[in-house]
């Protein structure tokens, strides 16, 4: 790393992943046996962050954990994998907890309990105007207050910095539209569900929900669509959108897949790649990442990629 801040920084959400392997997942007023419990580093932004950083990227985080055991751990967590840390903040009370369970298909479910990220707030945000504005890019996720995020961008979009936005949890589209910060999203980042319920398109239908997007007023500069296993879509502009296709693997648990997607589309673009070319490298780093358990512990150096 060189100089006072980094290339890439990520601005999000950071949790201790309580994880339980169960055969299936329960329905609604019924219990399912699992295995036993597994306390994970995690949380959108932070997984982000631990995934560039493996691939090598120079990067900080910017977030909130609680003065708990929890907290601690996170951001020896963070240090351990060369992630800068001097823009995560420890605030009184718990830290953000997600839980999740995973079943014998790989699939997973999540719960979050915010913690001390729903206190990171607006007006934090002042604090991080040197470094959004030393960054190429900044990349958000949605699991710290809509607000915060919001600040963030304008900041972005008033330092000419680029902004690749996760809608992850999703939102609706006229959450995004009155916010008016979809004209600075390059990219903005969503699967096939987050697509399907922020457009209304039918599920499964990926083109059709890539067209609703690319009508919003504003729109975001480019969108990356992801589909799985099938790779993802990349629309730039008015443009043809473009197939990448993903590598096949076996899926062991899908956690944090998505994250690490992100982290190294975003570290890409810092470094200099076009989308298109930042989305297939992207693709075979989320492949990577559901070929073994958990979230940032299965996350790939750039010579474990297939």
């Amino acid at each position: 790393m060189s100089g006072d801040h980094a290339r890439l920084l990520v601005v999000g959400s950071i949790n201790a992943d309580l994880v339980v392997r169960v055969p299936r997942h329960a329905r609604p007023g019924e219990t399912v046996l699992g295995g036993d419990l597994v306390v994970h580093p995690g949380g959108k932004g932070a997984n982000q962050a631990v995934a560039a950083a493996r691939l090598g990227a120079d990067v900080a985080f910017a977030g909130r954990v609680g003065d708990d055991d929890h907290g601690r751990m996170l951001r020896a967590t963070l240090r351990r994998e060369g992630v800068r840390t001097d823009a995560t903040r420890t605030v009184p009370g718990a830290s953000g907890v997600a839980l999740i369970t995973v079943d014998d298909a790989g699939e997973n479910t999540i719960t979050v309990a915010p913690g001390a990220n729903g206190r990171f707030g607006p007006a934090d945000v002042s604090d991080l105007a040197p470094a959004i504005e030393a960054a190429t890019v900044v990349s958000l996720q949605l699991e710290i207050p809509l607000d915060t995020v919001w600040a963030v961008i304008r900041c972005c979009e008033a330092a000419d910095t680029r902004v690749v936005l996760n809608l992850s949890p999703v939102v609706a589209a006229d959450v995004l539209t009155s916010a008016s910060v979809l004209r600075v999203c390059d990219p903005l980042v969503l699967n096939e569900h987050e697509a399907s319920v922020t457009t209304g398109a039918a599920a499964g239908d990926a083109r059709g929900a890539l067209k609703v997007l690319r009508a919003l007023d504003p729109r975001p500069r480019s969108i990356v669509l992801t589909l799985g296993g099938g790779g993802a879509l990349v629309a730039v502009g008015d443009a043809e959108a473009v197939h990448v296709a993903a590598p096949r693997v076996a899926a062991v648990d899908t956690t944090g897949a998505g994250d690490a997607f992100t982290g190294a589309l975003a570290w890409r673009l810092a470094a200099g790649d076009d989308p298109v070319a930042a989305t297939r490298y992207a693709v075979r780093v989320g492949a990577a990442a559901v070929r073994s358990a958990g979230a940032q512990s299965s996350y790939p150096t750039a010579d474990e990629l297939p």
